[in-house]
């Protein structure tokens, strides 16, 4: 089945791929054979550029649990043996406060789409039965359709290390920002000798958690993965300079 004939899908396909098409043309006299992987980027930047509304609100939201941290540990040592009235209380307070314990997900809730879209873009052999001319589209010599896992097993493996490369940026980009997040929004201590079920799981789901993106870049087309790479810079440097600005 063809995604790009649906009455929904198609549309914002052949959308996207004019688009890509249309940045990377105006981009080719001065890029050269790098237009296609620029004019992701810079779609990745226009997108992040529209999205700063929704980051100030999530760091706004940072700022807000940060404030009720005190009033949520004496309801987790009130209700800590009841899981059911501890949730209660909690959204209780967050209502009472007017904050949103969602707020912190809709930067990352907004992307999907337009990330989805870049995915299908480079993906598909045809967009409504006209052969897709974006997969054309190379990197250093690796397609902007093709994974790591494909390019290690093709001819065009020497030229892996430009994915490795990307990926080893966006781990550490993950790194630093997990980093920066944890000394932002320290985890809770717990009291000593307290015994909290389900704390170790809870503390390794939380280190390697973040990771999931490096994961994903690495099984996607290169196009999301320069989305990704991008996306994950400029969150970083965003985040830093709003929570700077938010006190």
């Amino acid at each position: 089945m063809d995604l790009s004939t649906l009455p929904l899908v198609g549309p914002l396909l052949h959308g996207g791929a004019d688009l890509v098409a249309a940045l990377t043309a105006a981009l080719s006299p001065v890029a050269g054979s790098f237009a296609a992987a620029i004019a992701v980027v810079l779609l990745t930047l226009a997108v992040r550029a529209v999205l700063v509304p929704l980051s100030v609100l999530q760091v706004r939201a940072e700022r807000d649990r940060r404030r009720l941290a005190p009033q949520l540990a004496a309801l987790r040592k009130r209700h800590g043996k009841n899981a059911e009235q501890l949730q209660r209380a909690v959204q209780r307070l967050y209502t009472n406060e007017k904050v949103s314990p969602l707020a912190g997900c809709l930067p990352v809730l907004a992307q999907a789409p337009v990330l989805s879209l870049v995915y299908a873009l480079f993906t598909h052999a045809s967009i409504g039965g006209t052969a897709n001319a974006l997969l054309e589209a190379t990197l250093v010599g690796v397609p902007l359709g093709h994974s790591l896992i494909v390019t290690l097993t093709s001819p065009l493996w020497v030229h892996a290390w430009v994915v490795v490369l990307l990926l080893a940026v966006l781990a550490v980009v993950v790194e630093l920002s997990r980093r920066a997040n944890l000394r932002w929004n320290p985890l809770p201590t717990p009291e000593p000798g307290a015994h909290v079920p389900g704390a170790a799981a809870t503390a390794a789901i939380g280190r390697f958690a973040p990771f999931i993106t490096v994961v994903f870049a690495a099984i996607a087309p290169l196009a999301a993965a320069l989305y990704v790479v991008t996306s994950a810079a400029w969150a970083a440097g965003e985040r830093a300079v709003l929570r700077r600005v938010i006190r």
